[in-house]
């Protein structure tokens, strides 16, 4: 895995500062310690970081072509690059490298914008063709690797595999963006394709972005979308012997690397799966990787041992303390925006972990989103049963009144907890899944947020963004509907960045078999009753592995990679929170209602309500504030300039 970053002035050929972009370049070190590279030329600077994985002795970059008129800089991996280098050969294409990035600049010239329908990976990339002055930015399908860029008032485009490298330029406009304000609340992360700040982007996954010198400016152009056709007619024994097939395939593809590897195992179904198919493939043991938690009730070691001991890998436990908060501002600085998953300090840990026994580490990610694994899912297409039956006139009358008054019972049993089903029965069914999946709830927030911020918004609302979605995902049933909408929200916003960021940070690939886009373009034409069956999620994932697994990984009760919050609140971390929610940061930026901060804290810490989610996230926007941006007196203006 590695960095990028690059500047390209698009209206002339100015000499670009090389001081500035290798204080852009060496901001992202932790994503290559292998070594750096620059090119330069008139109104061109590209920077990389490398972290060898293939090609140790010739893969470095910048790469460029044979008359080097096409450069590249790549973060990533092109799994199917050694059947791509004969078809290349064939066009008379020379290879100097046994590197995959090399691929990228001969399928440049030789299919152009469409090179990237032809690679099979995760990737971001850069490259800039001196023939026709030309810079074509590209991003994978399902958003594995990250690219940012802005647009600035000079002519000048600025990118980079993190935030924080576009950032370092004097020219990006810092502000924050209040709509990526009510983003992050809602989801606990800014949402594809914004970010926190007004000046900079994320190039969507499944696109491209073309930039002509001279010539009108591009945007971001599709070229991949998942499409739930739900049309294969196919009886089960066939599925479970195509999926066995396309698994070992991908996770062979995957097990390329000229460096130590190995795979995380939580003992959960989707690592498990990694785990024992490459095994299977593997003539070597396997290198295991898991944490173990000193709380039972997140402690999984006992079904990652099952597998480990089943097929003798070489497996590594550390334990982790229930407490493990110290990374707090950590994570603020490794995210670059605000970021509310908890689940990044296990994630960070086990990424920690892993880095001191291999380079390369396979992960079970994008499992529960392609085969059906959330508990959300079942609960929405019951939800939506519901809502088929009942025309909107009636339910919203209905069930909006009984979800406003019926009570917030956290502290009661699920099955009495009605107030958000209540809700959610009473919405369109894009509404429906935002409002089910959502950090701070629309009520919440429009409490919380302070009465400038809310003016800032102009009418904007997250739920925009999910129907925008719903009405591209070209289906209408409900299970297929949500998964698009995870596809597009979730799995990129929060999953990926998650993976990503922390395992960059401890200079760690990680390989997603499980989102290989060919095995989701098929998972995509299967109906949805082989996905959920009988209440069971990973219906089908879970019959294909039972020749493989033991019933107790496969069907027991999911239990996720969570962390105490509720109980740090109210203990070790309780006076933190006060300090920081109450304090002069979040006061001085203006964003919200401090009597609402007040009220919510006081709520949680005497045990009333069970606020731990939301008071994490804010917790985590107030060291964002605090630690990415500038010094607290820059806040307001920065602010302030946004609304």
């Amino acid at each position: 895995m590695c960095g990028l970053v690059g500047i390209c002035d698009l209206r002339g050929r100015n000499d670009l500062d090389r001081a500035l972009l290798r204080r852009m370049n060496d901001s992202q070190r932790h994503r290559g310690p292998d070594g750096s590279g620059e090119h330069f030329e008139p109104g061109l600077a590209l920077g990389h970081r490398r972290l060898s994985i293939i090609d140790l002795a010739t893969g470095q970059q910048p790469l460029y072509n044979e008359d080097r008129s096409v450069v590249v800089v790549f973060n990533g991996e092109i799994y199917n690059y050694r059947s791509l280098i004969p078809q290349l050969q064939a066009l008379g294409h020379t290879f100097r490298t046994r590197s995959d990035t090399e691929v990228i600049v001969h399928a440049w010239e030789a299919w152009g914008e469409r090179c990237v329908e032809r690679f099979r990976g995760m990737f971001a990339f850069a490259l800039w063709d001196a023939n026709t002055e030309t810079l074509f930015l590209a991003r994978d399908r399902l958003g594995v690797k990250p690219l940012f860029y802005a647009m600035l008032s000079n002519g000048q485009v600025v990118f980079g595999s993190e935030l924080k490298s576009v950032g370092l330029h004097p020219n990006v406009v810092r502000d924050i963006d209040p709509a990526a304000v009510e983003e992050y609340f809602a989801l606990g992360y800014v949402a594809e394709p914004r970010t926190i700040f007004t000046g900079v982007a994320k190039l969507p996954p499944g696109h491209t972005l073309t930039l002509q010198r001279g010539g009108p400016l591009g945007a971001p152009q599709e070229y991949w979308d998942a499409r739930f056709t739900l049309a294969e007619r196919i009886a089960l024994p066939e599925a479970v012997a195509e999926l066995d097939r396309r698994l070992e395939e991908s996770i062979k593809l995957r097990m390329i690397a000229d460096v130590p590897l190995g795979a995380f195992l939580s003992g959960g179904v989707d690592s498990s799966t990694v785990v024992a198919t490459m095994a299977r493939v593997s003539a070597d043991p396997v290198n295991t990787c898991s944490m173990a938690f000193d709380d039972p009730a997140f402690d999984e070691t006992r079904f990652a041992q099952m597998v480990a001991t089943r097929y003798r890998t070489r497996h590594y436990v550390e334990r982790v303390a229930s407490d493990d908060f110290d990374l707090i501002d950590d994570l603020a600085r490794i995210y670059d925006e605000p970021y509310a998953d908890s689940s990044a300090i296990p994630t960070y840990r086990v990424c920690q972990l892993a880095r001191r026994h291999v380079t390369v580490a396979l992960s079970g990610d994008g499992a529960d989103e392609n085969f059906a694994g959330y508990r959300r899912y079942r609960m929405h297409c019951a939800e939506e049963h519901w809502r088929s039956i009942l025309p909107v006139r009636l339910r919203r009358p209905a069930f909006g009144l009984l979800g406003r008054i019926y009570p917030k019972a956290d502290w009661a049993p699920r099955v009495v907890r009605a107030k958000a089903t209540f809700q959610a029965l009473a919405r369109s069914t894009a509404d429906a899944y935002l409002h089910s999946v959502s950090i701070v709830r629309e009520p919440e927030r429009s409490r919380l947020f302070s009465s400038a911020l809310q003016s800032s918004l102009g009418g904007y609302r997250v739920a925009e963004l999910f129907e925008r979605h719903a009405r591209r995902a070209g289906t209408d049933d409900p299970l297929a509907l949500v998964q698009y909408l995870d596809l597009k929200t979730y799995l990129v916003g929060d999953i990926n960045t998650k993976v990503d960021r922390a395992s960059m940070a401890h200079s760690l690939e990680v390989r997603e078999p499980l989102m290989d886009h060919s095995l989701v373009d098929w998972l995509c034409t299967l109906p949805s009753n082989l996905k959920i069956r009988g209440g069971e999620g990973k219906f089908l994932l879970k019959k294909t592995m039972e020749r493989w697994l033991p019933s107790e990984v496969l069907y027991r009760r999911k239990m996720g990679f969570a962390v105490p919050l509720a109980a740090w609140f109210r203990g070790p971390l309780r006076d933190r929170v006060r300090m920081a929610l109450l304090g002069p940061v979040l006061a001085d930026s203006g964003l919200f209602n401090l009597r609402a901060l007040e009220q919510m804290v006081d709520a949680h810490q005497s045990g009333r309500r069970d606020f731990s989610s939301c008071l994490w996230t804010i917790l985590m926007f107030e060291a964002f504030l605090r630690g990415v941006m500038d010094a607290r007196e820059s806040l307001p203006a920065r602010v302030a300039r946004s609304y």
